[in-house]
């Protein structure tokens, strides 16, 4: 873990904040979160922050920008070219996108869907193309969209921070070492993807 935050702090802060930035934005305009979620990018830069080399609130301002330009992206493209946008989409994101269920919690839950769907990385990336396609109001989406995309950004951003530094209380106090933590994230990563597989393998059927 040390070695791991030694390399990522040795990289330039404005590279670390511009990803912070970037791979939150290009989720719902690209599409990219259902490749590469942006939480993976705040979740470093909160773990740099804890080190001292970025400022704690600046990482959530660019998180926060991030994912709201990137929402906005995507809200303008639904209401531009409705569902037919994913349909420019390649192959192996379409298979991932679960646009009817996006439309359907757009259209049961409005504004709430935006703030709430922020937090399940399929419907992050594909809910603003629906609420655009389905009409919602710009001037709601942007105020359910702020909020979300700062609440998310903070959290994602202090989770990352508070990790390493739960990391280095308990390799000072208990004595876990490097390759256990890193075995126990493994297994969580395998967890979350087994049951990803799980509800894909459901849906399918």
């Amino acid at each position: 873990m040390d070695r791991v935050v030694a390399m990522l702090t040795g990289l330039p802060p404005l590279l670390i904040l511009t990803l912070v930035l970037v791979l939150p934005a290009l989720e719902s305009s690209t599409l990219l979160g259902l490749v590469v979620p942006g939480e993976t990018a705040i979740l470093i830069g909160g773990l740099v922050a804890h080190s001292g080399a970025l400022p704690l609130w600046a990482v959530v301002a660019a998180a926060t920008i991030g994912a709201c330009l990137g929402d906005q992206v995507g809200f303008a493209l639904g209401r531009r070219y409705g569902p037919g946008v994913l349909a420019r989409a390649p192959r192996f994101l379409r298979r991932h996108v679960d646009l009817g269920r996006a439309r359907r919690l757009t259209a049961r839950r409005g504004a709430w869907a935006v703030v709430t769907a922020r937090w399940i990385v399929v419907l992050r990336a594909v809910v603003p193309l629906a609420a655009g396609a389905g009409g919602m109001r710009w001037p709601l989406f942007l105020r359910a969209n702020l909020a979300g995309g700062l609440v998310w950004a903070a959290a994602v951003t202090l989770l990352g921070y508070l990790s390493a530094a739960s990391y280095h209380y308990l390799e000072r106090e208990l004595g876990i070492g490097e390759w256990v933590l890193l075995a126990l994230i493994g297994v969580g990563v395998a967890v979350r993807v087994w049951r990803r597989r799980g509800r894909q393998k459901q849906a399918e059927h």
